[in-house]
């Protein structure tokens, strides 16, 4: 995997721990900011691109948890991998549960917080991709009229052309011609391609 670009986000309130993390992860190929606070990170623009946090769970003030909750109320979606000294099976389910991507108990071997980095870069690498292409798609929908979009919800219903031209009161040559600009448009290459991006766009079969 590329780590080229990846950033790699620290929260912990032991420097000794925040200086060895930092190492650990640069020496691994990534970009890494830390922080001595839940708070400080929170005060941080975060920079556009695939990002993890490792986050302790036991910090003064804002702890662990409270930042994953507050981050999670915000629509922050950052994989986090947790580390703690003091880590319990509830605890880690429920950090699981909200999102986290691993659950490190001091000690922990370097090749595993390394390991949980890779994994949380590239989980956060291909949701960058989907919101970009969702995004794209988007765009491209958005160039459609009115009546292409109720078109292109009977179209990828699975109606004929004739049927559709009933549906709405026109004729198939009508029809015909909106689904070739709805193709153009939406940069489709076949009616299955069209259903998947319909599918991505969360966009209702009948309603538009």
């Amino acid at each position: 995997m590329n780590e080229a670009g990846a950033i790699v986000f620290v929260v912990d309130d032991d420097l000794s721990v925040r200086r060895s993390t930092e190492r650990l992860v640069r020496s691994a190929g990534f970009n890494v900011q830390s922080f001595g606070s839940a708070a400080e990170f929170l005060r941080n623009p975060r920079p556009e691109g695939p990002a993890c946090l490792v986050l302790d769970v036991r910090m003064p003030g804002l702890n662990g948890m409270d930042l994953q909750h507050q981050l999670n109320l915000a629509g922050i979606h950052i994989p986090i991998i947790f580390i703690t000294g003091h880590g319990d099976i509830p605890m880690s389910v429920r950090a699981m549960k909200a999102g986290a991507v691993e659950f490190l108990t001091k000690p922990f071997r370097s090749r595993s917080l390394l390991d949980a980095i890779r994994a949380a870069i590239e989980r956060d690498r291909l949701t960058h991709k989907e919101r970009s292409e969702t995004a794209e798609l988007r765009q491209h929908y958005e160039q459609l009229t009115p009546r292409e979009r109720e078109v292109m919800a009977l179209v990828v219903a699975g109606m004929l052309n004739k049927q559709i031209a009933g549906e709405l009161a026109t004729t198939e040559r009508t029809v015909k011609f909106h689904r070739a600009h709805i193709m153009q448009k939406m940069n489709a290459k076949s009616l299955a391609d069209l259903v998947r991006m319909v599918e991505k766009l969360g966009v209702s079969s009948r309603s538009q």
